[in-house]
């Protein structure tokens, strides 16, 4: 009768492979899950520390309201329009018969736009497009048109969103060419054997499958103008009553400081940014079906 030998269980070695994953989760415990929580948890509380609803109650107070509706316009307005300008780029950059050494320029400057934000961003566009800048006394002195006089003013909703412009488009750019250059080469044959012109075939198939991807990134710009500070209240000056500027207002104010209403505040972008990020993935998901 033969006899079965059973291995001995193989204990488990330890392994320093984690290791290099313990600063990620580090930060991420420090920088992002107890700030969460404890915005979560201030958002309830009082001055002296008691429970309350009456933070979650202000939001509806005005101007919040106001507040959070005008810095959804700026961010809707600048990732539709940096997202239709990135596309268009991306596009030319893809598909047009442009020069090959404009692709790695304009990447260049597609990544370094892409994160130039903050008060360097306002000093840069107050140099360039202010009262006294550049190009308004060129524009001025040269060709006689006053941008200013013909209702343009830049420490305005306008001029906030074409300052949020110079960093939304590259962006965009950025992440569309990938999803451009995914399209198989197979498909716009395929629409060619058929009889299908260069806009059959976009309309009919290359724009339905980078759908997704193009709305998924306009929400990416949404999120990303969204959560601005630094360039409106730099531009500004708190002029614009965008929602972080509210905040700012309520934690280091000395009229309008009530740190728990801003934390309320905060939880109110917490939520709005989650629902943005949830749309996000969705569609990525959707665009991976077809551009794998």
């Amino acid at each position: 009768m033969a006899t079965t030998v059973q291995n001995p269980p193989r204990r488990s070695r330890l392994t320093w492979t984690w290791l290099g994953l313990v600063p990620f989760f580090l930060f991420a415990i420090l920088f992002i899950f107890l700030p969460s929580a404890s915005l979560f948890i201030d958002s309830f509380r009082t001055l002296d520390g008691g429970f309350t609803f009456a933070n979650i109650a202000g939001l509806f107070q005005p101007p919040i309201p106001e507040s959070y509706w005008l810095s959804i316009r700026v961010s809707a307005m600048t990732a539709v329009g940096g997202g239709l300008l990135g596309f268009f780029m991306a596009y030319a950059l893809t598909v047009g018969n442009l020069p090959r050494w404009l692709r790695p320029v304009t990447l260049t400057f597609a990544g370094v736009a892409s994160n130039f934000a903050g008060v360097p961003l306002a000093f840069a566009f107050i140099s360039t497009l202010g009262r006294t800048g550049f190009v308004t006394v060129i524009l001025r002195d040269l060709f006689g048109w006053n941008i200013y006089g013909a209702g343009f003013n830049l420490y305005s909703f306008i001029g906030l969103s074409v300052t949020y412009m110079y960093f939304q488009f590259p962006l965009m750019l950025l992440i569309m060419i990938p999803a451009i250059e995914g399209l198989k080469r197979d498909w716009r044959e395929a629409a060619e054997n058929l009889g299908a012109s260069t806009f059959q075939y976009w309309w009919r198939v290359g724009l339905p499958i980078l759908m997704p991807s193009l709305l998924g990134t306009m929400l990416l710009l949404f999120g990303n103008a969204f959560g601005a500070y630094a360039t409106a209240y730099a531009l500004t000056g708190g002029t614009l009553n965008l929602i972080t500027i509210q905040i700012g207002a309520q934690m280091r104010g000395d009229v309008l400081r009530n740190p728990n209403l801003g934390y309320a505040m905060a939880l109110g972008m917490v939520v709005i940014m989650a629902v943005t990020i949830l749309g996000y993935s969705w569609l990525q998901r959707i665009s991976e079906r077809w551009l794998k």
